[in-house]
């Protein structure tokens, strides 16, 4: 627990945190976005006691940022910032009041200057408020639970947030049991990564094999999942193991089950009943001692409402759900995650020196304004986007000493129009003649490419909607995809589908289909 300064700025006891029916309150927090000393970047300082109608001070000196898991930390101690504080006082509402009256460190938030007072909703504090500091401290203005845990370390989820604390307890809880698992969270969130943490927590060496569901062609289901003998069919040439086989002792790890075609559905339901499998050819069936774990970003109690997903595989592989946050929820993760994708790619480069700063007087490797812009977007792509947008960051500004904001970037992270709001009745409708290619095209961005969720936004129809990419220059299906210009993309993007669906700017579902169409 962090130790308050009261607003004269002598050390106080620590502040017990609030209870509610005997459950702890999150508290206002304060976490360490960018910095110049990049080894501060996730520090957090807990605003304990602001809710009891203390005053609670900001400057270079107070308060202490701990590290995750560790109860004494140290300000912020930027020689830019001043120790003349800016005042933080709550209102009865939840809100938080800035007073910068008094102090002589250029603030921002939200991106623009503040001279005396700001006033910040509960709203905008729930889902998070970038302060900026001198122009070179960025911090993070959120809720958080008041405790001092910390990640296991080396766990492959990177970040300290509540939310991601809580799926490293659920990995644990569920971890050594057969009961099979389902991943549920939106595109991009780490489900395999999750995945291999339940496999690495009891299984170690033990084969983890992943699959696509969605790239399984039906016609070659039976032999892909369950295995073939010798001349079983043309072209078998030699036995093959499947995939249940294969992950023998381990786990089978099904990604994308929401695409899973129907007739694959029913042989994954006759395997999982029955606990054995069928090779093709083979007269003898084969008992399976494998961990199922599947993962989703579907919402499939829809798709079992319209008959395109059968309710007792649904049942028999949910037998225990776990939910991934998206990244917009947990924005405190995002300095500790762009830091740890930088010194991925950094290393990569013979650059990882540039992380290794300690000089307070330094420029911060990543500038406050870039900070700021990526604490503004949405991150439609989550943890998968920011990686890729830190490998664009890093290589676009190899050889300098620090980030800038790249053109590719930089078309990125430019907001793209506001979708026209429903009215009460339904989707207001447009005539496609109206809606000029600019707004197509950023629309399309905006969501991915998702022809549905497109045409919905600019209210016309799929139909419409498609005769407008056949007209837009710079827009096509991914239908108009030769394979070799998909396998040179995924080889581009190291095999990752939803990184070639953004490249190729489709839809990952759509592109999973022109794959499967290739290939029969």
């Amino acid at each position: 627990m962090t130790v308050s300064r009261d607003e004269f700025g002598t050390t106080s006891a620590p502040q017990k945190p609030k209870r509610i029916d005997g459950q702890v309150e999150p508290v206002p927090a304060l976490t360490v976005i960018s910095h110049a000393i990049p080894q501060r970047v996730g520090d957090r300082a807990l605003l304990l006691g602001l809710d009891r109608g203390r005053r609670l001070l900001l400057s270079r000196k107070t308060p202490d940022f701990c590290a995750p898991g560790k109860v004494l930390g140290k300000p912020l101690n930027d020689p830019f910032v001043s120790r003349e504080p800016i005042y933080l006082s709550a209102g009865s509402g939840g809100e938080v009041l800035l007073d910068t009256a008094a102090s002589k460190t250029p603030i921002t938030v939200f991106e623009k200057p503040v001279k005396q007072t700001v006033t910040l909703s509960s709203d905008e504090i729930d889902r998070g408020v970038a302060i900026t500091l001198a122009d070179r401290v960025v911090l993070l203005l959120h809720r958080a639970l008041p405790h001092s845990k910390a990640p296991p370390p080396d766990h492959p989820l990177v970040g300290a947030s509540d939310s991601i604390l809580f799926l490293h307890e659920e990995i644990i809880r569920i971890a050594d049991l057969a009961t099979p698992v389902l991943l549920r969270g939106p595109t991009g969130s780490g489900k395999e990564l999750a995945a291999r943490a339940i496999h690495d927590y009891v299984a170690g060496k033990r084969p983890f094999i992943s699959v696509n569901m969605g790239a399984v062609p039906p016609s070659l289901a039976a032999s892909e999942l369950f295995g073939a003998m010798k001349g079983s069919f043309t072209g078998a040439d030699r036995p093959q193991p499947g995939y249940f086989r294969a992950a023998q002792g381990g786990t089978l790890f099904l990604d994308e089950i929401g695409e899973t075609p129907p007739e694959v559905q029913a042989l994954l339901l006759r395997a999982l009943e029955s606990g054995e499998i069928s090779p093709l050819g083979s007269q003898q069936p084969v008992t399976i001692d494998t961990r199922l774990i599947a993962a989703t970003d579907m919402d499939l109690e829809a798709r079992m409402a319209d008959d395109s997903f059968k309710a007792p595989l649904f049942h028999r592989l949910a037998g225990y759900e776990i939910h991934l946050p998206p990244l917009r929820d947990r924005l405190e993760d995002l300095g500790r995650l762009f830091f740890h994708f930088a010194a991925l790619e950094l290393t990569a480069l013979g650059e990882a020196h540039l992380l290794r700063q300690d000089d307070p007087y330094a420029d911060p490797w990543l500038p406050a304004a870039l900070t700021q812009r990526l604490l503004a977007f949405s991150w439609p792509g989550n943890v998968r986007q920011l990686r890729n947008m830190v490998r664009q960051l890093v290589i676009g500004c190899r050889g300098k000493p620090s980030l800038h904001l790249v053109p590719k970037v930089a078309m990125m992270l430019t907001p793209t129009p506001e979708a026209p709001k429903p009215s009460p009745v339904g989707p207001s409708r447009r005539k496609p003649a109206s809606i000029e290619a600019e707004e197509v095209i950023a629309t399309m961005r905006r969501f991915r490419w998702d022809i549905k969720a497109t045409a919905d936004a600019l209210g016309i129809s799929r139909g419409a909607l498609y005769t407008m990419i056949d007209k837009t220059e710079g827009l096509r299906k991914a239908a108009d995809l030769s394979a070799a210009e998909i396998n040179t993309c995924l080889n581009d993007n190291g095999g990752n589908l939803e990184a070639a669906a953004d490249a190729l700017e489709v839809s990952a579902p759509a592109l999973r289909r022109r794959i499967r169409a290739l290939e029969t």
